[in-house]
C-alpha cells in the first residue's frame, strides 16, 4: 500500500486523538462517584428495608396494645357496674358477697392486664425510637445518594463535554487521509487495543515499544516513502518520520 509521507503522517494526528478519546470512555466508566453512588444506594436499599419491616412490627404492635386497652378497659367496666351494684346495696347478703368476691377477682385480673399492657406499650416506645432512627438514618443516606448522583453527573458532564471538543476535528482528519489507508488503520484498531499507528523512532516501534532489529530497519530504510510500513511484531502502521533519524 503506498501513501504520501504527509498523509501517513496525519495518522499519528488521528491516532493520538482517537487515543484521547478511548481515555476518555475509559475515564467516563471510571468516574470515582460511580461506585460511590452505587455503594451508597446499596445501603439506602437497606436502611429502607429496615424500615419497612420495623414499621410492619410496629403495626403489630400497635394492634397488641389495642386489645390490651380493650381487655383493661373490659374489666374496669364490669368493675364499675359491680361496685355500682354493691353500693346500692340491692340484692341478698349472698349475692352482695358473691359481689365484693368477683371485684376481688377483677382487681386482680386488672393488675394482670395492666401489667400486660405497660409491658407492649414498652415494647412500642422502644421500636418507635428505632423507627425514628432508622428514618433519620434513611434521610441521611438518601441526602449523600443525591450529593454523590450529583456529583456523577457533573464529572461525566464535564468528561463528555470534552469529548465532544476532543472529537470535533477527527472528521476533518480522517477526510485527509487515504481512504484505502484510513480503513487498514480502522482495521488495526479494532484488534489492537485501540492502537493502530505509531511513530518509528530511533530504531523503536511506538506501539509495541520494541526494537526493531537491524535488519528490518535496513529494509525500512530502503523502502520508498510513499509505502507504508507496519511493524513486523505488532503489525501496527509505523509511520516514519525525521525524529527517528
Amino acid at each position: 500500500m503506498k501513501a504520501d509521507p504527509f498523509v501517513q503522517a496525519r495518522l499519528l494526528d488521528l491516532q493520538a486523538l482517537d487515543t484521547r478519546l478511548q481515555q476518555i470512555d475509559h475515564a467516563r466508566t471510571r468516574v470515582p462517584q460511580i461506585a460511590a453512588v452505587q455503594e451508597a444506594g446499596s445501603r439506602l436499599q437497606q436502611v429502607s428495608d429496615d424500615v419497612v419491616r420495623v414499621e410492619t412490627g410496629l403495626s403489630d404492635i400497635r394492634r397488641e396494645v389495642d386489645r390490651a386497652e380493650a381487655d383493661v378497659q373490659q374489666v374496669r367496666d364490669r368493675t364499675a357496674r359491680n361496685t355500682s351494684r354493691l353500693e346500692s346495696g340491692q340484692g341478698s347478703a349472698k349475692d352482695l358477697q358473691a359481689l365484693q368476691h368477683e371485684l376481688e377477682s377483677l382487681a386482680r385480673r386488672q393488675a394482670e392486664l395492666e401489667d400486660v399492657e405497660i409491658e407492649v406499650m414498652e415494647r412500642q416506645e422502644s421500636v418507635e425510637t428505632r423507627l425514628g432512627e432508622l428514618t433519620s438514618q434513611r434521610a441521611e443516606v438518601q441526602a449523600e445518594v443525591d450529593r454523590l448522583t450529583a456529583e456523577r453527573d457533573a464529572a461525566v458532564a464535564e468528561l463528555d463535554a470534552e469529548r465532544i471538543e476532543v472529537a470535533r476535528p477527527r472528521d476533518e482528519i480522517a477526510a485527509s487521509i487515504d481512504d484505502a489507508l484510513l480503513a487498514l488503520y480502522e482495521r488495526i484498531r479494532e484488534h489492537s487495543g485501540g492502537l493502530a499507528a505509531a511513530e518509528l523512532k530511533h530504531g523503536r516501534c511506538g506501539g509495541c515499544r520494541l526494537e526493531l532489529n537491524p535488519t528490518d530497519l535496513a529494509a525500512i530504510d530502503k523502502t520508498a516513502s510513499n509505502e507504508v510500513v507496519r511493524c513486523e511484531e505488532c503489525s501496527r502502521i509505523l509511520v516514519r518520520t525525521h525524529s527517528d533519524d
